[in-house]
């Protein structure tokens, strides 16, 4: 969902705390999910408390690590990446496409586990998601 789209909940007043470590990690206005993720684990909270406290300051969320959003020109971050040109571990893309539904949606959080156990880059695992016909959703940060 686009942010301009998202709706911020009644009492959504972000802590002092949570805003210092969110605004420390910004640059150019803007969040990576990186940055959140790192804000997450510093403040002990979970990536969705940090993503819809980044929602209720206004900022947007960049640089998604599966490469779904947030790269220059609105272009998935593959491209520059060039996941298409890493190689693919022998059973990787089985296992994607066994951790998918039979709607064919994974979860952002089962392709960062794949990514590790497969020792893969996570811009590669959205890649691979992607090429599989998989609509990647359930994003940790609720960015989507």
């Amino acid at each position: 969902m686009a942010f301009h789209e998202k709706k911020t909940p009644a009492g959504g007043a972000v802590d002092a705390r949570r805003t210092a470590e969110i605004k420390s990690r910004m640059q150019d206005e803007k969040l990576t999910c990186a940055a959140a993720m790192a804000a997450a684990e510093t403040l002990g909270a979970g990536p969705l408390d940090v993503g819809r406290a980044a929602d209720a300051l206004g900022l947007r969320l960049t640089v998604c690590q599966l490469g779904l959003f947030g790269f220059p020109g609105g272009a998935k971050g593959w491209t520059g990446a060039k996941a298409a040109d890493l190689p693919v571990p022998p059973g990787f893309e089985e296992a994607v496409l066994a951790a998918g539904t039979a709607a064919g949606k994974i979860a952002c959080l089962s392709l960062w586990i794949l990514a590790a156990r497969f020792s893969v880059p996570r811009i590669q695992a959205g890649f691979i998601a992607d090429r599989s016909g998989l609509a990647i959703g359930e994003c940790q940060l609720g960015a989507f």
